[in-house]
């Protein structure tokens, strides 16, 4: 793939059966939730699944809905099914890692181990997918979901993160927006100098893909037509395709602005592990954790890592 687009979720699946079919380990599966999402992703042949847990929980809610392929790992407790479900990626059993039905500080526990997690050195960050009614191309943002307050050298890592990422499912140059408040640089609003050396980062090579803009206001960012009127010359306005938000609060807000007011389905994955790690709510959607499923698998394939090829 080479500087692809998916103007829907439906577009990402049919790359996953191109590409696939992959395996999914998933930690704690008695979720009826997740295990619908399994069933999805097995019907169109995109994954099979490893599912970790207690399995007298795990046998009754598979064939419920019909699971087809029931692959069992048995463990005592979440914390044993996390660790468990975390080896199956190290020992190259599985692509991509699921959260099923326990604590996220359980999993990450398994996930973040010093000897047996999935740490490479990079710095762990959310990246999410919106699929907006109207829109002609999901859109992506970077960091509403873990990361709370980044200084300068955190954002280039979560933008490295997202880099790598987007060129694994073939979006080789993105369109980057770096937001704040301002297109105006001021050290009284420190995310607008930040912005300007994420910017010359890139000018100078220490980020090598991506046409990167900002400090961005965020109407600037997508339209047009604000930006003629305030006489910004970008070349990515109304074109984005990757958010990069100041902090966590503005990630968080952003995102569920587009789900409630614009009615956007969200995928979300945590990126800089070893493997895209899917993380969604407890409460999300069967066709949710499907989408975000995807994502993930479309972003594990085997290419050099972000850290090498990007900055």
């Amino acid at each position: 793939m080479n500087n692809v687009s998916f103007s829907r979720y439906a577009d990402v699946l049919e790359a996953c059966k191109a590409t696939g079919p992959y395996t999914i380990s998933v930690a704690v599966a008695e979720d009826e939730d997740v295990l619908e999402a399994v069933k999805r992703a097995e019907t169109i042949g995109l994954a099979d699944a490893v599912l970790v847990g207690d399995g007298t929980k795990i046998l009754p809610l598979a064939q419920k809905i019909g699971l087809k392929t029931i692959n069992i790992l048995e463990a005592a407790d979440e914390a044993e099914a996390a660790r468990k479900a975390v080896g199956l990626i190290r020992e190259k059993k599985a692509d991509v890692l699921m959260k099923g039905m326990l604590n996220t500080s359980a999993f990450m526990r398994a996930v973040l181990n010093t000897e047996q997690g999935l740490k490479t050195g990079a710095l762990l960050s959310h990246l999410a997918a919106y699929e907006i009614p109207g829109q002609k191309k999901l859109i992506f943002t970077t960091d509403g979901g873990l990361n709370i307050n980044p200084d300068l050298a955190d954002k280039k890592g979560i933008l490295l993160n997202a880099l790598g990422a987007l060129r694994n499912i073939g979006l080789t140059n993105p369109k980057v927006a770096v937001l704040s408040a301002n297109e105006q640089v001021s050290p009284k609003m420190p995310s607008t100098v930040d912005a300007r050396e994420l910017v010359a980062m890139r000018e100078k090579g220490e980020i090598t893909m991506g046409i990167i803009e900002g400090p961005l206001a965020l109407d600037i960012a997508v339209s047009p037509k604000a930006a003629e009127h305030k006489g910004i010359k970008s070349e990515i306005s109304g074109d984005v395709d990757l958010f990069l938000t100041p902090n966590i609060e503005t990630g968080n807000v952003f995102g569920k602005a587009l789900m409630y007011f614009a009615q956007a389905k969200m995928a979300g994955l945590i990126l800089g592990a070893a493997c895209p790690i899917v993380l969604t709510s407890r409460a999300e959607t069967a066709e949710g954790k499907l989408n975000s499923l995807a994502l993930a698998c479309l972003m594990a394939k085997p290419v050099s890592t972000a850290a090498d090829s990007i900055g």
